[in-house]
């Protein structure tokens, strides 16, 4: 009679994975869960994803349906896979409408496309008559807002140069630099041509591009003729839609001017750079280091 790990005479024992088996011993069935079982058809699932491998998706409402769409697709393939100053992953969802929208619009827009997600609203002075509109129920919904005086084509000429002076919603000077700016916008604005692809896409270029651009938009805040607005007391951390709604003033004010000085009087300025910061594109001394009340709202993260 056979023993397991004998080593007598006649024997017939084999080796196998270091134990040996009786061969004359019927092989019994191997149970599931043994050592030998072979790996499941299915694997199991992936581990929940952490902040370094997640996706963050966030809705920008556009006043234009071609400039501000564009510059933010462009945001999204340059460094949307992470490769900005902070490795942050993201995806901007433009919300936008054919003949564009005016600044509650925008609002309103993005707020149903968003759901419970991340809410930005882009919007120009222009000529616009419901901006304080706009700001009010932006505040009530916890919606970022990026606006523009006198409009959105001056943080694209500040990519390239810094600018001065009031402008009283007329774009017609800021249009015309940013056209000498640079040659791939030398055509910018003719021909209803406002787009920002191919090569005035290129021409705004990496980081270092724009964190001159940044650094001008800042620069503004700081030259307000209110005389107390500072840059460095602009809030880029996203407050969340989970965080008590502001005032309308103080809302405004997340851009660094005081919370008395009036919206349509911030000329010339823009808010984009927030936005730009915000993604962790480029670095910010106005930003919380990492891991401290970064505030990023409920909403949708992907892998």
């Amino acid at each position: 009679m056979s023993t397991w790990g004998g080593g007598q005479q006649g024997h017939a024992g084999q080796q196998h994975g270091g134990e040996s088996r009786d061969v004359t011993t019927p092989k019994r069935k191997k149970r599931r869960g043994s050592k030998g079982d072979e790996q499941p058809l299915v694997a199991p699932p992936p581990p929940p994803p952490d902040e370094s491998r997640a996706v963050r998706v966030l809705y920008v409402g556009c006043e234009g349906e071609s400039t501000e769409p564009d510059y933010l697709n462009h945001l999204t393939a340059q460094f949307g896979d992470g490769s900005g100053h902070e490795g942050q992953r993201f995806k901007i969802q433009p919300v936008y409408a054919e003949n564009g929208l005016t600044p509650a619009q925008v609002v309103a827009s993005v707020r149903e496309e968003a759901k419970e997600d991340e809410a930005w609203a882009l919007f120009d002075r222009d000529k616009h008559h419901d901006i304080p509109k706009a700001l009010k129920d932006a505040a009530d919904e916890s919606t970022e807002v990026c606006f523009s005086h006198p409009s959105f084509d001056l943080w694209l000429l500040l990519h390239f140069q810094a600018f001065g002076g009031r402008q009283s919603g007329s774009s017609k000077i800021v249009v015309e630099k940013l056209r000498q700016a640079h040659p791939a916008f030398k055509n910018f604005d003719k021909r209803n041509d406002k787009s920002v692809k191919g090569e005035r896409r290129t021409a705004l270029g990496d980081a270092e591009v724009l964190k001159s651009a940044v650094s001008h938009a800042k620069s503004l805040v700081s030259q307000c003729e209110h005389g107390s607005c500072k840059a460095n007391n602009a809030k880029t951390a996203v407050h969340g839609r989970d965080n008590p709604s502001k005032s309308t003033t103080a809302w405004a004010a997340r851009s660094g001017h005081a919370h008395d000085c009036e919206v349509l009087r911030r000329d010339p300025s823009t808010d984009v750079w927030r936005l730009v910061v915000s993604l962790g594109i480029v670095p910010d001394s106005t930003r919380p280091a990492a891991g401290k009340e970064r505030g990023y709202p409920r909403g949708h993260w992907g892998v």
